[in-house]
């Protein structure tokens, strides 16, 4: 049912912009579930459970992280969903109709069942739609509940190459690129940066794993060998064992592919001489953003340290939006991915007449691709109206999705700490397409 491609790297260019993180583990929710009403319970399951068929009232839940281990992603994820909520009731709303604010929750991470009891919430609520989980792991855990309670589960940041086939009933989305493409960039950026060899540390879960399996393909594809790889345990006490065998193994670079707990590795390399400033570092979306040097009580000890993430050259004006949610705001992370999946799904129930999840789900990957080219939410529902069909270019890039409901293109962030965090003066961005 899901189709995968092949990688070609469309354009190489240089800006000025933020940072990233996250999209492997972790991940909130809250309450919310759309369909009858008088059919639509708690804790729905595929088997036997009621399906939401709409109950004329677009409903937008979130399951995105609170707590955990990428709580840092939240704020600016949620503050997408809020933006993208006032967008559309500014336009007039869904089928004519403004909606409610969205419902909000927390997720944990897997080592709670917070998403699990969230979803629980938000599909009695009735949503039509759970933006979530930020966590691969964690939506891995949710999927089911969700997909066979007939809602859409929209991801702004799973990367995870499982979901591409899952069977989702054709209920999930995700606006985050598959760690196919992430994987591939980074073999070839730490290849290309002159590294003969390469160790890898990377979580026990499928985002760490996946992602650990991609980038030695990507970098043995380049010439490079792989002398070294380590899963962990990201609960573990300390991971000095795992460091040990990687530091022994004598790497050109190392690369750590984790989330808040990559303070803790990354301090065991500083010890054992191989952090950032004794050989090249390298991190992913899980780590590369100022809430791990935010862990370090001198954030120079990371200075050079070098990684990827989902990203777009975000405009100041879209940040100044997020802003005005907002106003403590420190990152923008997945904040556009957040934003496109409420619109996405918005323009689809527009299109569908209706807020049944599954008559919405046949539209969105349409609302991406083969279409009059629009970018906001306004001027793509004035086209719905006028019966055109539409190609929603979004904050976080073209998207047009595959049959699988993901990214076919995407653009990259390559971002380098500095002394006190991410420099945003070096960070560059890659555009890549399946």
């Amino acid at each position: 049912m899901r189709k995968k491609g092949f990688w070609s790297m469309l354009a190489l260019f240089f800006a000025f912009a933020l940072f990233a993180a996250a999209c492997g583990d972790d991940s909130g929710g809250d309450d919310t579930a759309s369909g009858d009403s008088t059919t639509t319970t708690a804790g729905q399951d595929s088997e036997g459970g009621a399906q939401n068929t709409g109950d004329g009232t677009f409903t937008v839940g979130t399951l995105l992280p609170e707590t955990g281990s990428l709580a840092f992603l939240g704020p600016p994820e949620f503050a997408g969903v809020n933006l993208a909520v006032q967008d559309i009731n500014a336009a007039g709303g869904v089928n004519g109709e403004e909606i409610p604010d969205a419902i909000h929750g927390d997720s944990g991470d897997t080592e709670t069942d917070t998403a699990s009891q969230t979803t629980d919430r938000l599909l009695a609520a009735n949503a039509d739609l759970i933006v979530g989980a930020a966590s691969s792991g964690v939506s891995l855990t949710v999927i089911d509940k969700i997909t066979g309670a007939g809602v859409i589960q929209f991801s702004p940041a799973n990367t995870a190459p499982d979901f591409t086939d899952y069977d989702d009933n054709g209920l999930y989305f995700r606006t985050a690129p598959s760690d196919v493409l992430q994987g591939q960039l980074l073999g070839e950026l730490i290849a290309g940066d002159g590294n003969a060899t390469l160790g890898i540390l990377a979580l026990d879960d499928p985002y760490g794993t996946g992602l650990a399996d991609f980038v030695t393909s990507s970098f043995e594809d380049s010439g490079g060998e792989v002398v070294e790889t380590q899963i962990y345990d990201p609960n573990a006490t300390n991971f000095d064992a795992e460091v040990q065998k990687v530091a022994d193994a004598d790497p050109d670079a190392v690369i750590v592919i984790g989330f808040d707990e990559s303070a803790r590795i990354l301090t065991s390399m500083i010890e054992k001489g191989i952090g950032p400033s004794d050989l090249p570092v390298y991190g992913t979306d899980g780590n590369m953003g100022n809430a791990l040097s935010d862990q370090f009580d001198n954030p120079a000890d990371i200075a050079g340290m070098k990684g990827t993430t989902p990203l777009t050259d975000l405009s100041q004006d879209f940040k100044d939006q997020l802003l005005s949610v907002d106003p403590d705001l420190e990152d923008f992370n997945y904040g556009a991915e957040s934003y496109d999946a409420t619109i996405i799904t918005a323009l689809a129930a527009d299109i569908a007449g209706t807020d049944e999840p599954s008559k919405v789900a046949e539209e969105i990957n349409g609302v991406t691709k083969d279409g009059t080219v629009c970018e906001n939410y306004a001027d793509c529902l004035e086209l719905v109206t006028a019966g055109t069909d539409i190609d929603y270019d979004g904050i976080s890039g073209p998207l047009s999705f595959s049959d699988a409901g993901e990214p076919t293109e995407a653009s990259f962030g390559i971002l380098t700490f500095g002394d006190d965090g991410i420099d945003d003066s070096k960070t560059e961005y890659q555009f890549a397409q399946i």
